[in-house]
């Protein structure tokens, strides 16, 4: 499905009128541009101070969901009293303060450490190739890349990493692709699980769940969401398929729909 552009006044009033609603956004490429590489940190605190205001907002809850480890996305949105999901929610910061891990680092750190080098001298003498190490995960950037090299490094980088699992415990792993990108980490890498998790014995079984979010890790995530009967919106600057019920085109937008969708739901009464 093509979902078409947010309506702003008819998307905008539903949201603004639930009685209790809960917003998981993305980041990067949702929240704020795509920085030059994953491992630049530049906090906008335009958007802090947007985040602060909606989780400031009467019977509403705010939960940032990255693929950035939770580190980075603390530095990014330090606002206090919301969740941060790191590494698609294998990391996470509750309200209060507190830290999860959801997977054992002893499991997966010596998988990975048996991979890195591999990937690493696969990137010898390669322009455009990223490596990232978020310590839960491994991610091999290619966007820089022409297309027919970016292509082969990471057929061959997928090859690497499927032997390597071979002798890894069976279904700890899983491998995420997309565009110029391929990223290992624990199967509960996963933005969708972490949405079923995050939201089991809910107490705002009610609430209107709404996610927002612009790439395949996010569509997992749209699809659990949809089933729960919420909504949502993908970002994107053309039309694309998507499970989302509308489509916002860039994060610029986003920030002033987030922006307009706070002016109206703080008229609602607190109760």
């Amino acid at each position: 499905m093509t979902p078409p552009l947010c309506d702003s006044n008819p998307t905008l009033q539903h949201l603004a009128a639930a009685a209790e609603l809960r917003l998981f956004l993305d980041y990067d490429g949702t929240l704020a541009e795509f920085a030059p590489t994953p491992d630049d940190i530049f906090p906008d605190p335009a958007v802090a101070s947007l985040i602060g205001r909606l989780a400031g907002l009467p019977r509403t809850q705010v939960a940032i969901t990255s693929g950035r480890r939770l580190s980075h996305v603390q530095a990014l949105v330090p606002v206090p009293g919301i969740l941060l999901a790191g590494t698609y929610g294998i990391e996470l910061r509750w309200p209060d303060g507190t830290e999860t891990q959801r997977v054992d680092w002893s499991v997966v750190r010596p998988v990975l450490d048996r991979l890195k080098p591999r990937w690493s001298a696969l990137l010898e003498d390669q322009q455009g190739f990223y490596l990232e190490d978020k310590g839960w995960s491994l991610a091999l950037h290619a966007r820089f890349a022409d297309e027919a090299t970016a292509q082969e490094v990471l057929r061959t980088a997928n090859q690497l990493a499927d032997a390597v699992l071979l002798d890894a415990p069976n279904g700890q792993f899983r491998l995420l692709g997309g565009h110029k990108f391929l990223e290992i980490g624990p199967s509960l890498a996963n933005k969708g699980r972490t949405i079923e998790f995050l939201t089991q014995g809910d107490r705002w079984p009610d609430a209107l769940q709404v996610y927002i979010g612009d790439d395949d890790k996010d569509e997992e995530a749209f699809a659990v969401i949809k089933a729960q009967g919420g909504f949502a919106i993908v970002v994107a600057a053309a039309d694309r398929a998507s499970l989302a019920d509308c489509r916002l085109p860039s994060p610029a937008v986003v920030r002033q729909f987030l922006q307009q969708l706070a002016e109206k739901r703080a008229l609602i009464p607190a109760s």
